[in-house]
């Protein structure tokens, strides 16, 4: 997939959940239309028809089922089924085991050893073993097969696969990474049958075989994706004896059909229905916290210079914007006002807090910055779809609430192509003061954040688009990656934050909520702060 192919297919994703999951080489370890009205009232679904599958409508239709090919949360998630990797995120974003039953980690960081879990079997009847395990890894590191996110998992980290016995096998590293075991949580990671790994060594197996509690039966391309449980699996098994996958593209044909009990989940409903929804007794809406960040990133190295540039008036627009009131009005609750430079749900985050509703400070601070009458450009992406309807709407509420404490603003929507084409240039090359985006780190961590904060991810190198750099921050993010002590490791990400919070780069808005809706007779769907669900152990009440 190309780049930015890619980026518009997460991005956007964001706004859809209310602003790619964008990798980036970082010096880290790694790497004005508005919204439709509210139809009439949500009528309750009619009773219940007993299936013997479960049936969820998704927004996207896969580029690939293979493990190795996946960039995009939502496919990930039907591949989650189907395919297991060696170790799992936990809630508290620890790792825990996954296909490894044990690992260990050498006294210099630079070596892990797995145990395998006994008597686990492919889909296609091969066992589980530490030979099928090392087989599966290096297919991914072959360079060949066209692989989005491969890093920190890449010829650059990884010096070598070895078994030790039948079970256990060992990685060796060129050097230590904090982002290693989270990047094998990771479903590019995910192992496959030596089959499978031997016929497809550089191309993507659209039938994939896992170890996975269902496995493939059928795809339909653009229409649905079907899994059957496998009953020989080796943990828990499912309720349910098959899952459908619909693609449905359309929110509100997404919606309807939930409503018409002609699917039993939806994931990112009508915002505007969330409210009645919620209070649908047939249904259950499940709001997660992300760890996607959405704001206004501000340009400070625009040519012949900026008023951006100035700390005060930057810290003025950040006490201009009503979040609360953006939230409560348009994304109808379903975000939460950042109050840090990154979501709550990232390892080494830090509240910070300080920039709230005050208009009366904002123009204070404009007038001590010299500047108590701007005119600001601001982009924001635009389109058709529900995604770029919602951008613009979300422009329009804070350039209304900058426009009241006197900052004149030119709104300026583009298409996609042109609007990642005019953010995406290097220092000095902008053509707006300010741009509507969001960033979602790839692994829960906070070294995945500060790639925002660092020069060497200043466009085109990387997405860091507000061009900012303090040589302060640079020197705590670069010795926080390289920092094996836990406690000394957060706290230089702490003293970054406060710092980048106080330099106010963005106008700071919220962390958007992962939404799903499902029939009130199930229980068990689980959503991950990542924008992965799963379905694997949903049952019937």
């Amino acid at each position: 997939m190309r780049r930015r192919e890619a980026l518009r297919l997460l991005v956007l994703g964001g706004l859809a959940s209310l602003a790619a999951a964008c990798q980036a080489v970082v010096p880290v370890e790694t790497p004005s239309t508005p919204t439709p009205l509210p139809p009439a009232p949500t009528p309750v679904p009619t009773e219940a028809v007993v299936t013997p599958g479960l049936r969820l409508a998704l927004d996207v239709d896969p580029d690939t089922l293979d493990p190795a090919g996946q960039t995009n949360p939502t496919t990930s998630s039907i591949v989650d089924h189907m395919a297991e990797t060696l170790v799992r995120v936990q809630p508290d974003g620890s790792i825990g085991p996954g296909l490894a039953r044990r690992f260990s980690q050498s006294a210099d960081g630079k070596s892990f050893t797995f145990e395998l879990r006994q008597d686990v079997e492919f889909h296609d009847g091969t066992l589980l073993n530490a030979e099928a395990a090392t087989l599966s890894l290096k297919r991914f590191l072959n360079p060949q097969l066209r692989v989005s996110l491969r890093a920190p998992f890449d010829a650059s980290l990884i010096e070598g696969i070895t078994p030790v016995d039948p079970l256990t096998f060992r990685i060796t590293l060129k050097d230590t990474s904090r982002l290693f075991l989270h990047k094998l949580a990771a479903t590019e990671l995910a192992i496959v049958s030596p089959p499978h790994a031997r016929a497809f060594p550089d191309s993507f197996n659209e039938e994939p075989v896992g170890t996975g509690p269902y496995r493939f039966k059928e795809r339909r391309k653009g229409e649905s994706v079907v899994l059957e449980r496998f009953d020989r699996y080796w943990g828990k098994k499912p309720s349910y004896p098959y899952i459908q996958f619909r693609i449905v593209p359309e929110v509100a044909t997404r919606e309807s059909l939930l409503l018409a009990n002609q699917v039993d989940v939806i994931i990112q409903p009508p915002l505007a229905d969330l409210p009645a929804l919620q209070k649908n007794p047939g249904l259950k809406v499940l709001q997660t916290p992300t760890a996607r960040s959405t704001f206004i990133a501000m340009d400070l190295t625009l040519p012949g210079g900026t008023p951006l540039a100035i700390k005060k008036v930057r810290q003025a627009l950040n006490y201009a914007v009503d979040r609360d009131g953006i939230i409560r009005n348009v994304l109808f609750g379903a975000a939460t006002p950042l109050d840090a430079p990154m979501a709550p749900t990232l390892v080494g985050y830090t509240r910070i807090g300080g920039y709230s509703f005050d208009p009366g400070r904002a123009r204070q601070l404009l007038l001590e910055g010299g500047t108590p009458h701007l005119q600001l450009r601001f982009m924001h992406p635009t389109g058709r779809s529900v995604q770029e309807a919602l951008a613009a709407q979300l422009a329009q509420a804070v350039a209304g609430n900058l426009r009241d404490v006197g900052v004149d603003m030119d709104l300026v929507g583009s298409d996609w192509a042109s609007f990642v084409a005019a953010i995406s240039v290097p220092e000095d090359k902008g053509a707006a003061h300010m741009h509507l985006f969001n960033w979602m780190p790839t692994l829960l961590d906070a070294s995945q954040q500060m790639t925002q904060f660092v020069r060497s991810q200043w466009p085109p190198a990387g997405m860091a688009t507000s061009h900012y750099w303090n040589p302060k921050v640079e020197l705590l993010v670069s010795e926080a990656v390289r920092e094996r002590d836990d406690q000394r490791r957060l706290d230089q990400y702490a003293e970054a934050q406060r710092i980048v919070w106080d330099d106010a780069p963005w106008i700071f808005l919220w962390s958007p909520s992962f939404l799903i809706v499902h029939a009130a007779h199930i229980q068990g769907l689980v959503a991950l702060p990542t924008e992965k669900f799963s379905a694997a152990y949903a049952e019937p009440v």
